[in-house]
């Protein structure tokens, strides 16, 4: 397809005008309540099961049912698995039609510097907007009694504030407090240097995304259904998915993913699965390309069970990111098994989108049939399938069975997998065995994914607060951040940085540093250098020793001492030690 790619302000404008169109009743979460989680929400992030979707067969002896009991449903009509040696029928294909040409909607012919990248979704505008809220909210914070001073912050100093945030991500310390010790072998010079850790905190305590006089009349309605439970985050929320569809179209593989942002409060929040690291936190549902793991969209889970379709959770979250108005047609979705159901990808093909993704027997009209099925003493390789109009399902016997749903492939094309396995001699060797396509396509496509998300894991900037909607603002600069790493890779190609360059890169640039540190604040100049009192000589012999004293450059910048001094270099103007125990000034000029 020919498509000319337009300016990114005409792009981010068109959807914004889209997303004005649409209705926001999905965009609901909790600013301040409290409670234990319903026992639907616990399915849902514990057991990874959901009611709607999920049935319990009494034949079956291995699936744990749901604390509360989900509908039990007659079997369906029994089908006879098919064998290697049936011929599965190619499934009628999907013409890809986007609605943009796929990929970076930016001139090529320009420069991005990481900056210029990461500010498409943290725009000045939008930092204007947490500007103007963190200051209301400070204020009304030492109204309130708040024992710390305050001046209002800026759009500069508040990228200087993202920089060491993302400073921080990576140069791991224990505590805040940490980054700007001055008595330990381990001090960091680069935080001092850019923010007070005192305004560093009080930036921390205040961060606003929303109007804090306009939280109040929404906390008002609270318990009807005018109040908003994602109020305190929406600003930015869409303003970050707002970006995230207009400089990026995806190319024809997406994945539907889930992503937690751990939180040990007490509000708003849902229970982690249990392969998570930590039991509380905001659970995200993503949209991303499976080629590069760019996040097209994303949804914050409310906490509460409001299934506009009454389809379910699992349903309805991959429903409301698959925007055809958007994307176009012809994509092919890819999932894990708690969004897979027949239900959902027979509606996802008759809106032209192909789907693929492990399956559960325990879903409603998968096929549960115990003939000519697989069984534990199956050989690894073996494979059955059954074809039900557009829905094939597949297992495939590797160390255990796996069971793999799709809208797209064919059973099996010819494909094969290597694998170590020893022999009864203890001998080990690498065989290769048959893999039903959609095994192949669905291990590829989410394995970049998975990758993707440990890379923001890695780099995550993350920090412990005690309001749930600052640990999602440090969410969306996670997201930000990646999704303008992957524009740089797609710009640049072969000459891309690594991520770490690129982070260290983004950091100093919104910092408004250098990579190469300064010897020292003070420039030198030429001359001969030569120690002279750093005052005049007084008469007063008493404080004769400690006029003109200054803080020694040397101590300060090498031992993280704010050492005093009389004297200075006469051609540097520098202030250096000069005691017969520490001659700072000979090590100092000892560098040039």
């Amino acid at each position: 397809m020919a498509h000319s790619r337009i300016s990114a302000a005409d792009a981010l404008r068109q959807i914004q005008e889209n997303l004005a169109l649409e209705s926001d009743d999905d965009c609901n979460f909790s600013s301040d309540e409290s409670g234990e989680d319903s026992e639907e929400e616990r399915c849902h992030f514990e057991l990874r099961l959901d009611p709607a979707e999920d049935v319990c067969d009494e034949n079956e002896e291995n699936i744990p049912p749901p604390r509360k009991k989900a509908r039990c449903q007659p079997s369906q009509q029994q089908l006879s698995w098919k064998t290697e040696s049936d011929g599965d029928a190619s499934p009628p294909p999907l013409r890809f039609l986007p609605a943009r040409e796929p990929g970076v909607q930016l001139s090529t012919g320009d420069s991005h510097t990481p900056l210029d990248l990461f500010k498409l979704f943290f725009s000045e505008e939008a930092v204007e907007t947490l500007c103007r809220n963190t200051n209301k909210q400070a204020a009304r914070s030492v109204a309130g009694g708040a024992k710390y001073r305050w001046m209002d912050v800026g759009v500069v100093e508040f990228y200087r504030y993202i920089g060491l945030i993302f400073y921080m991500a990576m140069v791991k310390r224990d505590r805040i407090a940490d980054y700007w010790r001055t008595n330990s072998v381990f001090s960091l010079l680069f935080p001092s240097r850019v923010m007070s850790r005192d305004r560093y905190r009080t930036i921390s305590w205040n961060v606003h995304m929303s109007d804090p006089d306009e939280d109040r009349i929404n906390d008002a309605k609270r318990g009807t259904s005018e109040h908003d439970r994602l109020f305190r985050v929406k600003p930015l929320m869409c303003t970050i998915q707002s970006a995230c569809k207009a400089f990026y179209h995806p190319r024809r593989n997406l994945a539907v993913v889930e992503r937690m942002v751990p939180y040990k409060g007490h509000s708003g929040m849902a229970r982690c699965t249990r392969d998570e690291p930590t039991k509380w936190g905001f659970k995200s549902f993503v949209l991303t390309d499976s080629s590069n793991g760019y996040t097209v969209d994303f949804s914050v889970y409310t906490g509460k069970n409001d299934f506009p379709t009454g389809q379910g959770l699992s349903y309805d979250s991959v429903m409301s990111l698959i925007d055809r108005m958007h994307l176009g047609s012809g994509y092919h979705v890819y999932m894990d098994s708690f969004y897979a159901s027949p239900k959902l990808f027979k509606d996802l093909f008759a809106c032209k989108f192909g789907a693929c993704g492990t399956y559960r027997e325990s879903r409603k009209d998968c096929p549960r049939s115990s003939v000519n099925a697989l069984t534990e003493k199956s050989p690894r390789g073996t494979y059955r399938w059954i074809r039900d109009g557009p829905l094939l399902f597949v297992k495939w016997m590797d160390t255990q069975e796996v069971s793999v749903c799709s809208t797209i492939h064919t059973a099996y094309t010819g494909d094969a997998v290597q694998r170590r396995v020893r022999s009864k001699q203890g001998v080990w060797s690498t065989e290769s065995f048959p893999c039903p396509s959609p095994v192949m396509e669905y291990n590829k496509l989410m394995g970049g994914v998975d990758l993707s998300d440990r890379v923001i894991q890695y780099h995550t900037s993350r920090h412990r607060t005690m309001k749930w909607y600052r640990k999602l603002f440090h969410g969306f600069l996670d997201i930000a951040a990646t999704n303008a790493y992957v524009l740089h890779k797609e710009l640049m190609q072969q000459d891309s940085m690594t991520h770490k360059a690129f982070m260290e890169e983004l950091t100093v640039q919104l910092c408004g540093v250098t990579l190469e540190t300064q010897k020292t604040p003070v420039e030198k100049a030429s001359g001969i250098h030569l120690p002279v009192p750093g005052a005049e000589l007084v008469t007063d012999s008493r404080t004769r020793a400690s006029a003109g004293r200054r803080t020694c450059a040397y101590c300060r910048e090498h031992r993280g001492k704010n050492t005093k001094t009389p004297w200075k270099c006469k051609a540097c103007g520098v202030y250096l030690c000069l005691q017969p125990d520490r001659n700072c000034f000979e090590a100092w000029h000892q560098k040039d």
